[in-house]
C-alpha cells in the first residue's frame, strides 16, 4: 500500500486517516496536525523522510505562485529543509487545476440561484486560478488579502491593484513568521467576526475555509461557500450559521474534503514517479480519474 501524509501546522482535531484507491493503487492518506509546533513539524518531516511515498505541506504554501515569479515563504521552506527522499507537494499544482473549474461546476448546478453575482474571495493571491475563474464568469469580486494576511481592513477590487501590491509586499511577507501569515494550532478554532460588510454584500464567500471561518459573522443566511478543506464539524458549523450551499473543489473521502496538499500527496504517491507531478501531468491525471468538485445543500 502506498502512503501519503499531510503534516499540518493546524490543530490535531482536524486529523483524519483514510484508505482510498487511485490508479489501481491502494493509498493510505493521513492528515497529521502539530498544533502550530514548527519544530515538531520539521522533526516529523525529517524522521518520516523515505518511509512514506509523498508528503503534503499543510497549513501553509511553500511559495506564492504567480505568473511572473514564485515568491518563497521562507518559514515554510525551513520546515521541509531536511527532506531528502520523499516528494513534497503543497497542493498548488492540484489547486490550480481544480479551482480553475470550480466556478463552472458551481454555475452548472446552482448558477440560477446566485444573485447578485458577487464574491468575497478571502485570499486571491494564493488562489489565482479561482480568482480568474470568478472574473471570467462575470462576478463582481472583492479580494480580502490585506484583511486576511496582514490584518489591514482595506478591500482590493481590481486585478491590477492586486498585482501591484503583490510585487511590493510578497518579498516582505515571505520573510514574516508563519504564525503571522497563517492561523496555526488552536487559533484556527477561534472565531472573531470582522469585515462583516464584505461578507454581507457578497452572495458567495470563497477561499481557504479557516480564513473564511475566522472572521465570519453569525448570520450567513443563504450564502454559498466555495472552499476545499472541510470536516463534518465544519459542515455543521456552516449549517448553524445559515449557509445554504457548500461547494468544495476537492473530492470528499469518507465525509471529509481534504486539503489540496493532502489530495495532491495521495495522487503523487499513486503515480509512483518518486517526484511531484508537473502541471500537465496533474491535469491529465485529474481528467483520467474524473475528479471534480462537490456540492452540498445545507438548508
Amino acid at each position: 500500500m502506498k502512503r501519503a501524509i499531510s503534516i499540518s501546522l493546524g490543530s490535531p482535531s482536524r486529523d483524519k486517516c483514510v484508505e482510498i484507491t487511485l490508479l489501481g493503487q491502494k493509498v493510505q492518506l493521513e492528515r497529521r496536525g502539530t498544533n502550530g509546533d514548527e519544530a515538531k513539524a520539521r522533526e516529523l518531516y525529517r524522521t518520516l523522510d523515505g518511509t512514506v511515498d509523498a508528503f503534503g505541506v499543510g497549513g501553509i504554501d511553500l511559495y506564492v505562485y504567480l505568473p511572473w515569479k514564485n515568491y518563497p515563504l521562507y518559514g515554510a521552506l525551513k520546515l521541509v529543509q531536511d527532506v531528502r527522499k520523499t516528494p513534497i507537494v503543497d497542493g498548488s499544482t492540484l489547486r490550480s487545476v481544480l479551482e480553475s473549474r470550480v466556478v463552472r461546476f458551481m454555475e452548472s448546478r446552482i448558477g440560477a440561484t446566485i444573485q447578485p453575482k458577487k464574491v468575497f474571495l478571502i485570499e486571491a493571491i494564493a488562489r489565482r486560478a479561482m480568482m480568474n475563474a470568478f472574473l471570467e464568469a462575470g462576478y463582481d469580486c472583492v479580494f480580502g488579502d490585506l484583511m486576511s494576511a496582514l490584518k489591514i481592513p482595506i478591500p482590493i477590487r481590481r486585478l491590477g491593484t492586486m498585482n501591484f501590491l503583490a510585487r511590493i509586499l510578497l518579498p516582505i511577507v515571505g520573510r514574516m513568521p508563519i504564525s503571522f501569515i497563517y492561523s496555526t494550532g488552536e487559533s484556527q478554532e477561534v472565531v472573531v467576526p470582522k469585515y462583516e460588510k464584505y461578507y454581507k454584500e457578497a452572495t458567495v464567500i470563497a477561499g481557504d475555509w479557516l480564513y473564511i471561518k475566522k472572521h465570519m459573522p453569525e448570520d450567513m443566511e443563504g450564502k454559498v461557500i466555495v472552499t476545499n478543506t472541510t470536516t463534518p464539524a465544519d459542515v455543521e458549523f456552516m449549517r448553524q450559521h445559515g449557509i445554504r450551499y457548500l461547494v468544495t473543489s476537492t473530492p470528499v473521502f469518507e465525509g471529509r474534503s481534504f486539503g489540496t496538499n493532502a489530495t495532491e500527496a495521495a495522487l503523487t504517491a499513486a503515480a509512483g514517479k518518486g517526484r511531484a507531478l508537473t502541471p500537465s501531468e496533474m491535469k491529465a491525471l485529474v481528467d483520467e480519474l474524473k475528479l471534480e468538485s462537490a456540492l452540498q445543500e445545507l438548508r
